[in-house]
C-alpha cells in the first residue's frame, strides 16, 4: 500500500475546494513563495528559517521538484482560485505507514491569516487522505503557542492527543509541541 501512495506524488494531483486549487508546487511559484517565506512571522511556530532572498527561495523550490520525482515529497501549492495567486502550502509531512496514519502540515501568506484558507486546505488533505488513501488517523503537530494551527486543528474536528514537553530542537531551544488528531471514522 505504501507504494501505491507514494507513486502519486510524482505526478501529484489537483485538488480543489470552493476557493483554493491545491497543486504541484512550481518553480513559477517563486515571487509567491519568497513573499511568505521571508517573513519572520511566517515560520515562528515552524522547523525552517526565513528565507534571505529569492536566490534561497529559488533553490529550495528546485529542490523540491527533485524531492517529488523521488517520491520524498507530499505538498501542494495553495492556490487562490479567482486570482491565481500561491499564498502557501499544504499537504503531508509524514507518513507512518506501519500504522497507516498521515502527519498533515502546512504554511499560508501571513496576509491571508484569519480568513480560513488554512482549514480549507487541510480539510481537502485530510479529505484526500481518508477518502482517497484509506490512511486510518491523520494527525498535526503544533509548536506551543501557535494559536491559527490550533484553531486549524479543532476546525478539522481533530482532538488534542498529547504535549510533548521540550520534544523539539528548532532554532536553538527546545519547543514544546501538542498532537491533534481525527480518525477517518470521526471525519465529516
Amino acid at each position: 500500500m505504501n507504494s501505491e501512495i507514494l507513486d502519486i506524488f510524482p505526478k501529484i494531483p489537483h485538488l480543489y475546494t470552493e476557493r483554493l486549487q491545491l497543486r504541484k508546487i512550481e518553480l513559477s511559484d517563486l515571487d509567491d513563495m519568497y513573499e511568505y517565506s521571508k517573513d519572520p512571522y511566517v515560520s515562528e511556530y515552524l522547523l525552517w528559517h526565513p528565507h534571505f532572498d529569492k536566490k534561497t527561495t529559488k533553490s529550495y523550490l528546485k529542490y523540491l521538484q527533485s524531492q517529488y520525482k523521488q517520491k520524498k515529497f507530499y505538498d501542494w501549492a495553495v492556490v487562490v482560485r479567482q486570482t491565481g495567486k500561491m499564498i502557501g502550502t499544504c499537504g503531508f509531512s509524514h507518513f507512518d505507514f506501519d500504522n497507516n496514519s498521515a502527519e498533515i502540515g502546512y504554511v499560508l501568506n501571513r496576509d491571508y491569516w484569519g480568513k480560513g484558507y488554512a482549514a480549507e486546505a487541510a480539510h481537502r488533505v485530510a479529505e484526500f487522505a481518508f477518502h482517497e488513501l484509506g490512511i486510518h488517523r491523520v494527525f498535526v503537530r503544533i509548536i506551543e503557542g501557535n494559536k491559527g494551527s490550533v484553531r486549524v486543528a479543532e476546525k478539522l474536528g481533530m482532538r488534542h492527543e498529547a504535549t510533548h514537553i521540550s520534544a523539539v530542537l528548532a532554532k536553538g531551544s527546545y519547543r514544546t509541541i501538542s498532537v491533534y488528531a481525527i480518525l477517518n471514522s470521526e471525519f465529516k
